[in-house]
């Protein structure tokens, strides 16, 4: 096979906001005939994009699941595919979305609904990441110097994630969105986020529920709202506009080049002029409002980064998570695909020096000290407790490899005798022998997947499809960091 092509869905659900897109992804062969097959995801096409329908909501802390359920089945009927035909994907739950109480049972629920192997993901670092992704930030990082953030503002929060070099360097999230501040056609006021109380009370802004507003200061509080943001952003200030972040600060200062802003409010950046109360508050919020004083920041180039048009605004998480998310191992995976797909699987990560891989004693040791963690971090059980991540192994000899195969079957089987799957990830390409090395040791008891050429982190999980043309797997590596803010 030198390339085939699958579905993939992606599904947004937003503060305001609710958005599906269903694209196309064409896996090609990235080696010579006469090297390990290697294939890569060559090609993206948007294939259908839906309409951008309303969060439906019950009241203010739940996400309405037959609303949503709803529009998700109308989309696919109105899209002409099945959900049989879907082969990968996401689903994530966006902003102070992730924070409904009923958030993470939706997010799964959805993502069942939704294909075979399309996933739940969650969680404020990996949003920015599709989002600079969807908005073209990570493919423009690899065309310049220096460095792009895209700041991806919605109705609860704004997500930047900067970008260097083709790869994501940094993520920080801010209380800044569109519906911060929900508003009457008249001007009353009839919500503002208890996120945002300290940072008002710090700038000596008032605004309460019930004022009847005026333009002139609602202006003030907005253009107040972005400008902390831009502040932080470019490192101009940071002992204010730090009480907008949420979750962990940028440790460092990052030099910013290039600027763009996604969104929903990204959006509202091209609209018209907003002039009056009756603009500002036309969506029941002052999200026209925070778009167009970020507009009139970028005209006066106060801060010292060049503004670019992102290449998408509203659509740009849900074309992040239906398009990028997916990541291909295929060069010399062991499998048995019966036990595929697999979902929701934790990363426990063994990090190899050299000088462990060179003494037996010592790398006997570092497996059995992974392997306790693993016994302290997950409950026991008859499938897969986590993914065992091997790195630092460069050149792999036929001795090393049945040095290793034998200290990872013999104490895997020794630490967590009730498992039925053995799951190990290697980031070169060595599944193969490994997985077959391990297959001997163990005669079925557990079962080896082995897969190679992907990279993931602590805190990760990881998702594994069902073989395509039996030697490549879907796979998509994952955060799932729900919010748990009341």
């Amino acid at each position: 096979m030198d390339e085939q092509w699958i579905q993939s869905v992606g599904i947004d659900v937003g503060t305001s906001t609710t958005k599906m897109i269903v694209s196309r992804l064409r896996l090609g062969r990235m080696s010579s005939t006469f090297s390990l097959p290697r294939y890569q995801i060559v090609e993206r096409q948007l294939l259908y994009a839906s309409e951008v329908h309303s969060t439906p909501l019950i009241g203010f802390d739940e996400i309405d699941a037959d609303g949503i359920g709803a529009i998700l089945a109308a989309e696919y009927d109105k899209a002409q595919i099945s959900l049989s035909q879907i082969k990968s994907g996401a689903v994530i739950i966006t902003g102070e979305t992730a924070s409904k109480k009923n958030a993470q049972h939706i997010v799964h629920l959805l993502a069942e609904r939704s294909g075979d192997f399309v996933v739940a993901t969650a969680g404020a670092d990996l949003e920015g990441v599709l989002a600079g992704k969807g908005a073209g930030a990570e493919k423009r990082s690899q065309a310049m110097q220096g460095v792009i953030v895209n700041v991806d503002i919605g109705g609860g929060t704004a997500n930047a994630a900067y970008f260097q070099r083709g790869r994501a360097i940094a993520t920080v999230t801010f209380h800044v969105g569109g519906r911060l501040i929900r508003l009457s056609p008249q001007g009353v006021v009839q919500y503002v986020s208890p996120n945002i109380q300290q940072w008002l009370t710090a700038k000596g802004l008032r605004i309460q529920v019930g004022q009847e507003i005026g333009f002139a200061q609602l202006t003030e509080v907005a253009e107040q709202l972005g400008r902390s943001m831009l502040d932080y952003l470019t490192g101009k200030e940071r002992q204010v506009s730090g009480l907008l972040v949420v979750g962990p600060h940028l440790r460092d200062t990052i030099p910013v080049n290039e600027l763009t802003v996604s969104g929903g409010v990204g959006l509202l950046m091209s609209g018209p002029p907003v002039q009056n109360i009756s603009d500002a508050s036309r969506y029941g919020d002052f999200g026209p409002l925070l778009g167009y004083v970020l507009q009139q920041e970028r005209e006066k180039g106060t801060y010292p980064v060049q503004w670019l048009d992102p290449d998408q605004t509203v659509r740009a998480t849900v074309i992040g998570a239906g398009m990028q998310s997916t990541e291909i191992s295929g060069s010399t995976v062991h499998i048995k695909p019966e036990l595929l797909p697999i979902k929701n699987i934790p990363i426990l990560k063994l990090e190899l020096t050299e000088e462990q891989l060179a003494d037996a004693t010592r790398l006997r040791q570092e497996v059995a000290s992974i392997y306790q963690l693993g016994e302290r971090l997950f409950e026991k059980t008859t499938g897969i407790p986590f993914a065992l991540a091997i790195s630092g192994i460069g050149y792999c000899s036929y001795a090393l490899l049945q040095t290793l195969s034998q200290e990872l079957s013999e104490q895997y089987r020794a630490t967590f005798p009730e498992s039925q799957t053995m799951v190990v990830i290697c980031e070169t390409d060595m599944a193969k022998a490994l997985g077959q090395a391990l297959a001997l040791r163990c005669k079925g008891a557990p079962e080896i997947i082995c897969i190679d050429q992907v990279r993931v982190e602590y805190g990760d999980y990881i998702d594994l499809g069902e073989p395509i043309s039996g030697t490549i797997i879907p796979v998509v590596v994952k955060t799932l960091a729900f919010d748990e803010r009341p």
